[in-house]
């Protein structure tokens, strides 16, 4: 993706209605767009058109969400992918980053959310950090996360860490300087839809520095967006 052209976004829904109104308002927003109706010509457009982000629904006739990003994980293929998913599929959504989707949108979501979703994926991708999320191993400054073993190390020793701060390390970590909210966190790590328990985050954040010996006022790895949520702050690579 060249930093003067539109980056090309590809758009796959079986919903008529939907890309009708959607694909003109992300053209509007600076994006060249392309459409499929389902997963399979999904997988025939990017193998000629290589568009630098995939949106998707999940729910579609032939070739589901899901298994569109399956096989291009599978394929080694690495472009980003955004899933469409409704509301209380947390477990969807679980398995959904799991095999490697980079983010997802709970539907009916707002255009403009996709848009500020989609632009924080591709500045991902040009700092550098484009295929963690499909990365079975990542390591950044002694940290070391392996996802397949559910393990992680810190200067080559074993870090026992709970399920869900296992999990919370693995988002922040395979998206590296972005700032979360915490009601994002909750959503994802969670499968909370609601803004009701906040502080879950803020305790596994605190059993993280607790184990990494990550200083809140001095932080290595994590550190607080005032206001917001939490950052990983270092590099992160694919071991």
């Amino acid at each position: 993706m060249s930093s003067e052209a539109a980056p090309r976004l590809l758009l796959v829904d079986d919903e008529q209605s939907i890309t009708e109104s959607l694909a003109p308002f992300l053209t509007r927003s600076g994006f060249d767009v392309d459409v499929a109706a389902d997963g399979a010509a999904a997988l025939r457009i990017i193998e000629s058109r290589h568009p630098d982000i995939v949106v998707s629904d999940v729910v579609m006739p032939v070739v589901d969400g899901r298994e569109l990003l399956r096989r291009l994980r599978r394929s080694g293929d690495t472009t980003p992918v955004i899933l469409l998913t409704h509301v209380g599929e947390s477990g969807e959504r679980s398995a959904a980053l799991d095999e490697g989707a980079d983010d997802y949108l709970n539907k009916p979501f707002d255009p403009q959310e996709l848009v500020s979703r989609s632009r924080a994926v591709l500045r991902r991708v040009a700092a550098g950090a484009g295929g963690l999320v499909s990365s079975e191993v990542v390591e950044a400054d002694g940290l070391r996360l392996d996802r397949p073993a559910r393990r992680v190390w810190r200067d080559g020793v074993d870090v026992p860490l709970t399920p869900k701060a296992f999990q919370l390390l693995e988002f922040l970590m395979t998206r590296p300087g972005e700032a979360h909210a915490r009601e994002r966190l909750l959503s994802v790590v969670w499968g909370f839809d609601f803004a009701a328990h906040t502080r879950a985050v803020d305790n596994r954040v605190a059993e993280l520095r607790s184990v990494l010996r990550d200083d809140a006022s001095a932080p290595t790895y994590i550190e607080t967006v005032p206001g917001v949520g939490y950052r990983f702050t270092r590099s992160v690579r694919r071991a």
